[in-house]
């Protein structure tokens, strides 16, 4: 044979090939057309089957959105804001394993721990223990899910989050540098030490009646916005603070009576706990005052009893703040807490190191700091001459104050009346001259 007829022959094997190939999968797409006919038929209206495949392949007839009626089709969808948490571990039982984070950080010559979940929340209730390397362990013994060791000195240490049932520990320690003196700056996880009123005794830890010495005030006191532009002019402004104490106010009535500025709290140290809360009312109160037109300062009602909490109070301030511009300084407020506060038998050079430590890390974030005390207070409470707070405010109930220091801002009564505000409401004059 020629090698013409071999590539003839070739050819021919190969054509059979082909051939075969095409009966093959020609009987298998019958089949597959046949079920898939059958399915659809029962499924649609069109009674006549050789009609059921279209030219393009397509099935006529289909219900091509059935999908969307499978409610197994689609991950769940978690809400933002939810609580609910996926975790990925079970135990030996089948219960779910909570995974935890370690934080630690140091103000000076201390260690502070939390223990937070998946959603960054507080961990209470469980009775933790940390081990600080070549240091010792320690148990978080009131299970509030914090953990503060006092009196290490300073240098680098790890910090291990033991074993405990129904939870996953980091595997590996965090770091932490102890420092030797406060550096007086923001702390960056503050806000997890920052606690809610509904995690707390507000009876034992924010007491509402904080009156001043009653030497410090007497009943030739005003109660009403004072006439000041008629008697002094445009040197000072008529203001008020409040708290949650004040319940909601409506800032646009108290805009049209006269008032120029507010100085609202934003929170407070627990009195008996000497947990870090914030004021309930306080971005309400932020929020509605600037919208109005009314200028804005901030206080926060200290319990610190060494400076470090000083640092701990201010950092607290500066970060509920955010990004928010203040018209008034940041004020401590420094009066007693009825007695049983676990700030107020301080001695009066230990309040003033808590004053100075507050204001000198407000004024490092970049913001004006100022303390608030009565009289008294001011007296016997504080080494004024040893101060380093910018601003004054004065708090003492009569016609004219007896206090003979500077002051900046004068709180004027307790007992006044301001429409918008239901009860009675602290009045203010400033003289900072805020435009």
């Amino acid at each position: 044979m020629d090698s013409k007829g071999k590539r003839i022959g070739i050819l021919l094997v190969l054509c059979t090939l082909l051939l075969a190939m095409a009966a093959v999968a020609l009987v298998n797409y019958n089949k597959l057309v046949g079920h898939g006919s059958g399915t659809v038929a029962n499924n649609s209206t069109n009674s006549n089957p050789k009609q059921i495949i279209e030219e393009d392949g397509k099935v006529h007839g289909a219900d091509l959105s059935a999908f969307m009626r499978d409610n197994d089709f689609f991950d769940v969808e978690v809400p933002k804001g939810s609580n609910q948490t996926t975790y990925d571990e079970m135990n030996e039982n089948g219960e779910t394993v909570r995974n935890l984070t370690l934080l630690a950080s140091s103000v000076e010559r201390d260690i502070r721990v939390k223990i937070v979940d998946d959603n960054g929340e507080t961990v209470i209730g469980q009775p933790f223990s940390v081990e600080v390397a070549d240091t010792g362990v320690y148990i978080d013994e009131d299970k509030d899910g914090i953990i503060r060791i006092s009196d290490i000195k300073p240098g680098e240490y790890k910090v291990s989050l033991e074993e405990q049932p129904g939870f996953k520990v980091p595997a590996a320690p965090v770091s932490v540098r102890v420092r030797s003196m406060v550096s007086y700056t923001v702390i960056d996880d503050i806000e997890y030490f920052v606690h809610s009123e509904a995690e707390v005794d507000i009876l034992k830890e924010d007491t509402k009646e904080k009156k001043i010495d009653s030497e410090d005030e007497d009943d030739t006191q005003y109660t009403a916005l004072l006439d000041v532009e008629e008697e002094q002019g445009n040197a000072v402004q008529l203001g008020i603070d409040v708290s949650k104490w004040n319940g909601e106010i409506d800032w646009e009535v108290v805009k049209a009576e006269g008032v120029d500025f507010a100085i609202i709290r934003c929170g407070y140290r627990g009195s008996s706990s000497g947990w870090l809360i914030e004021d309930p009312f306080f971005y309400r109160n932020l929020t509605e005052a600037k919208k109005v037109g009314i200028k804005v300062g901030l206080y926060f009602f200290t319990q610190a009893t060494n400076q470090v909490e000083a640092v701990e109070e201010a950092s607290m301030v500066v970060t509920l703040l955010g990004e928010t511009t203040l018209d008034y300084p940041v004020f401590i407020d420094t009066e007693g807490a009825g007695g049983n506060g676990r700030a107020d038998n301080l001695d009066a050079a230990t309040r003033t190191a808590v004053v100075n430590a507050f204001c000198q890390t407000i004024q490092n974030a970049g913001l004006d700091a100022g303390v608030y005390a009565s009289r008294n207070w001011y007296l016997n409470n504080l080494y004024v001459e040893e101060m380093n707070a910018p601003n004054i405010w004065l708090a003492e109930y009569r016609q004219t104050p007896l206090y003979e220091g500077r002051y900046d801002m004068w709180q004027y009564t307790s007992s006044g009346a301001v429409a918008g505000i239901e009860g009675r409401v602290d009045l203010n004059i400033s003289y900072l001259g805020v435009n």
